[in-house]
């Protein structure tokens, strides 16, 4: 092999393979190397190097220059050997490298085959996998069809690279608007944060930087044609856009949409924001499987707690009556626990005893009894809250028994009787009451008729004529 022929084959092995010259040379160089030290039988002593810009081989052993072609067949088949070993760990590695690079980047793959749910697809150079955890529930995809998802893990494994997908990760999201919303792509709108379940719900929190341009609207497009797109790639999930703010007074609002919210308080040395919302928006604001909220604190980065002005006050009461029970407490300390956002055993255990003795004014001693207290405390509430939430669960309904009301009248159980409800009156009182009369109703002056006169007919229709005789006579004027 002269000099050209080694330079025509490393400048094609680094326009197939991605593999730096560099690498290439020195792999040869091993080679080399390797085989001619087996064939001398000496593992010092011979240098090997390759010419970069002829490509001519000079092997030496010692000052002796040694023809590689004196080496011999089992030597050449190791010099191949260490050679391909080489251009593997070289390609692997710069493999690696380039989609290391591109982690979260949004890539196109063609669907190779499944296994066991787990879909292999190929990206060219690669193959990558898509796994089912992180695929959108519920969609499928079959054998060559061309999917969008984003890089979410490059590993080495052996000397192979293994590169994971994803299309259920936050990310996905985000590459989509970034593609399909020129605006985001040339930095005038910029995407705060993402929050999402994939298959069902995503926030996606924007913000302009050109107060000309609506952020809004431009993700949203004409009858809705750029949300359009990206909310049919993923499936038909629902996508609600939130107009970024800097102040979480306002950008909580804007995040638990389209619920009305009347007041936010928030409470920095826990993280937690309450919120307060009228009755006919409490279920709007939680959401479905409380949905709405939870998204809502993945994008805004705070535990937010949803509740109405009675939830609240119970809220307070009931804090007030666990925190004075606490060793070493004062009326004034129970009012800077509430103000602080404390409002159970389990708010107090999460703060370690210096920042707990801080807050209070106390000793780190005194402030780690309190803490030791209020984890037993709470433990104590939660399996109460167990022990009911059973015996609710395991009560049997209701027995529907119809009891038989006393003689005395009182009611004991079961359906109330009419002489309950309307008073059970004695048949002795009803015998001495005296009937009422005509005289008594309307005076001794009315006579009562006990007997109808019978009528005469001779007074209603005057004197009847005489019955005519039986044995058909004519009558004395003739007529017959």
């Amino acid at each position: 092999m002269n000099g050209a022929d080694v330079l025509r084959i490393v400048d094609l092995m680094h326009r197939e393979k991605n593999i730096p010259k560099e690498i290439i040379f020195e792999g040869i160089e091993a080679a080399v190397q390797l085989a001619t030290q087996k064939h001398f039988g000496e593992e010092d002593g011979v240098v090997v190097a390759i010419d970069r810009d002829s490509g001519i081989i000079e092997a030496r052993r010692g000052e002796d220059v040694i023809d590689p072609t004196v080496l011999g067949r089992i030597a050449a088949q190791s010099a191949k050997q260490v050679m391909i070993q080489k251009i593997r760990e070289a390609e692997c590695n710069s493999l690696f490298d380039e989609y290391a690079a591109q982690k979260g980047d949004l890539v196109n793959a063609t669907v190779q085959r499944f296994e066991n749910g787990a879909a292999t697809l190929s990206l060219g150079k690669s193959e990558a996998f898509l796994p089912r955890s992180e695929q959108i529930p519920g969609e499928t995809h079959h054998v060559g069809e061309r999917v969008k998802a984003v890089i979410l893990d490059v590993r080495k494994v052996g000397h192979r690279v293994k590169i994971v997908l994803s299309r259920n990760h936050p990310d996905f999201v985000r590459r989509l608007f970034e593609q399909e919303i020129p605006e985001i792509a040339d930095r005038t709108l910029e995407i705060k944060a993402v929050a999402r379940e994939a298959g069902y719900r995503s926030k996606v929190a924007v913000s302009s930087i050109d107060m000309k341009v609506d952020c809004v609207g431009a993700c949203v497009g004409v009858r809705g044609s750029r949300i359009k797109n990206i909310v049919e790639e993923l499936g038909g999930e629902r996508i609600d856009i939130v107009r970024w703010n800097d102040s979480l007074q306002v950008l909580i609002p804007n995040a638990l949409q389209p619920a009305s919210i009347e007041e936010v308080f928030l409470y920095p040395r826990l993280g937690r924001a309450i919120v307060l919302v009228k009755e006919d928006q409490l279920s709007l604001a939680i959401g479905r499987r409380g949905q709405n909220v939870r998204l809502a604190s993945k994008l805004v980065g705070w535990d937010i707690e949803i509740m109405t002005h009675d939830e609240l006050n119970e809220g307070i009461e009931r804090a007030e009556g666990w925190f004075s029970v606490l060793p070493g407490i004062t009326p004034e300390l129970v009012e800077a626990f509430i103000e602080e956002g404390f409002l159970s055993y389990v708010d107090l255990t999460f703060l370690e005893p210096a920042q707990l003795a801080e807050l209070a004014g106390i000793t780190e001693e005194q402030a780690d009894e309190m803490i030791v207290f209020a984890e037993e405390a709470a433990e104590q509430v939660e399996e109460q809250a167990k022990i009911a939430a059973e015996e609710a669960a395991n009560a049997p309904p209701p027995a529907e028994t119809d009891a038989v009301a006393p003689t005395n009248g009182t009611h004991t159980g079961g359906t109330p009787t009419a002489a309950e409800l309307l008073g059970e009156v004695s048949s002795s009182t009803e015998e001495s009451k005296p009937v009422p009369t005509l005289e008594s109703l309307f005076g001794e002056d009315v006579k009562v008729k006990t007997e109808e006169p019978k009528l005469d007919p001779s007074k209603v229709f005057g004197e009847l004529p005489p019955a005519a005789p039986e044995n058909g006579s004519v009558s004395p004027d003739g007529e017959g």
